[in-house]
């Protein structure tokens, strides 16, 4: 029997084919309009979402820099799509939010040369150990 608040068709696939860190990092964004700061979001081996209020042109190369206490990280991806969000709180005493960003679909990563030193005893990519 289906009730009338029921769905009764069966949810679709997930089309993603990635994990997903479930995890937010503050970023700095480098592109032909200039400079802004984000907050990366949902982010995979294949790409991220980038909340930001400083959107690129779809197809655009977007540098990303992540930043730790450790040093930097920069990957290099293409806009993929743009979106703007928005939605009511629970309490609509604090008036309608939003999210503003772009998806990014990762072309290349920017290593560091310090991190692409491969310490003595660490396996290779092929599972073999450096001696």
């Amino acid at each position: 029997m289906f009730w009338p608040w029921s769905n009764p068709k069966p949810a679709a696939p997930e089309r993603r084919s990635n994990f997903r860190l479930d995890k937010v990092f503050p970023v700095w964004l480098e592109g032909d309009c200039g400079t802004a700061r984000g907050v990366a979001r949902n982010i995979s081996t294949g790409g991220l979402f980038v909340e930001t209020p400083v959107t690129y042109p779809l197809g655009s190369q977007v540098r990303v820099v992540f930043t730790s206490g450790e040093g930097e990280m920069a990957a290099v991806g293409e806009v993929r799509y743009v979106c703007a969000l928005t939605g009511q709180p629970r309490r609509p005493s604090h008036g309608p939010v939003g999210v503003r960003g772009m998806g990014l679909r990762f072309l290349r990563f920017e290593v560091p040369d310090a991190v692409r030193e491969i310490p003595s005893g660490a396996p290779e990519a092929d599972g073999h150990q450096v001696h």
